[in-house]
């Protein structure tokens, strides 16, 4: 694997794909600005090298040319972020680029117009992605969060670079961190999925079973594993169509040796609002036109004995509806549990929206050992799939 510490960037131009699609306001401010943080130490190696960078992002989904979708009410950010005053060119192609960067000087950053401005980055163009070559000597992927794409940026790009392309210091640490958990994590490996459907998590168990001891099941799935076993779930949100699926899985993970564990009790309530009424139920024996939106204390107790005698541990997705303060208890919990175990000494790695979302909301962001930043991305990794985008920097 090929990064950054493989280079000296000393009089080099660095073309880096970093993915600043971060969330502006209304008055185009950066709300978070975690992404541009998590591209700060590449960028930081090449100017301490004595190079220069030229930094590509897309921003949103335009449809052509879009005000809004501007990478120039960012700059502010970036600079601010990185400690350098970063310039901007009004386009990443053509000769407008071509100057800006011809003019730049050891130890300064180009941040280039949205890529996304033009309809070839999506579609892979490879003259578009020619053209985007031009601007560096070392060409550096940075963007996770866009690595599933076979974009002209991410992907068709690095052909043009043989021998001079490397993953950038965060898009390494998320391969690393995945590896670590799907190739040669400690034992035992545990991994607690959550959400509110099997559907979407499916292929995701398929490919963890053959490497995990333990798979914690939580969260609106629930309903359809305790529902496939004869359980009542009341107005529980449930997936009738996928029962034979549950059922398939807890035979699958018994052949592998895969201990699963579901929740015994649940915080039911009698409507799908923070101020509904709430009692602890069985949570294979729901009341009629109650529904279960978080785990009981009992559950929360079992999955905190399971994550204390983990090595390993990988967390996507929620236990609750940690939205609604009342229905939050269960993913602060494991989150608690998760965080003390990594203390002890056990590895931890957060990914997918909306455990990243919770663990950013509850302050465990320090607390555990990987917070993933792509979403989209890491779920691809985690269901086994290849990456377009490394595959790109290791051909």
């Amino acid at each position: 694997m090929k990064t950054l510490s493989d280079f000296n960037f000393s009089d080099k131009k660095a073309l880096i794909r970093v993915d600043f699609n971060v969330p502006l306001n209304e008055k185009f401010e950066v709300t978070d600005a975690t992404r541009i943080q998590a591209a700060k130490p590449t960028i930081i190696k090449v100017l301490e090298d004595g190079g220069s960078a030229v930094l590509m992002s897309h921003l949103g989904r335009p449809k052509g040319v879009q005000e809004e979708f501007s990478l120039k009410h960012i700059v502010a950010d970036i600079s601010e972020v990185i400690g350098v005053e970063v310039k901007f060119v009004e386009n990443c192609v053509g000769a407008v680029a071509e100057q800006a960067v011809a003019a730049l000087n050891p130890g300064e950053v180009l941040l280039l117009e949205n890529l996304r401005f033009h309809e070839e980055e999506t579609k892979g163009d490879v003259a578009f992605a020619e053209q985007l070559s031009k601007l560096g000597d070392i060409y550096v992927n940075d963007a996770f969060g866009t690595a599933h794409r076979a974009h002209a940026s991410t992907t068709i790009v690095a052909q043009f670079f043989s021998g001079a392309k490397c993953f950038g210091n965060l898009l390494a640490k998320e391969i690393e961190s995945i590896n670590k958990v799907l190739k040669d994590g400690q034992k035992p490996i545990t991994a607690v999925l959550g959400g509110s459907k099997v559907s979407s998590k499916i292929t995701i168990i398929e490919n963890i079973l053959d490497k995990v001891d333990h798979l914690i099941i939580g969260g609106g799935m629930t309903y359809t594993f305790v529902k496939a076993q004869g359980g009542k779930v009341g107005n529980s949100i449930c997936e009738d169509d996928k029962q034979e699926l549950a059922l398939s899985i807890l035979k699958q993970a018994k052949e592998k040796g895969v201990q699963v564990h579901l929740p015994v009790d649940v915080i039911a309530a009698d409507g799908f609002a923070n101020d509904a009424n709430t009692k602890i139920e069985p949570a294979n024996a729901i009341s009629d036109g109650w529904e279960g939106l978080d785990a009981g204390p009992q559950t929360r107790q079992n999955f905190h004995d399971v994550i204390m005698q983990s090595k390993t541990i990988l967390w996507n997705g929620p236990l609750g509806v940690f939205e609604m303060e009342n229905f939050a208890k269960g993913t602060i919990a494991l989150g608690d549990s998760i965080a003390e175990a990594t203390a002890n000494g056990a590895f931890s790695l957060v990914g997918g929206g909306d455990s990243v979302a919770a663990v950013k909301q509850f302050g465990f962001g320090k607390k555990v050992s990987y917070v993933s930043t792509g979403g989209g991305a890491m779920l691809e990794s985690l269901e086994g799939k290849t990456l377009p985008g490394i595959v790109a920097i290791e051909a």
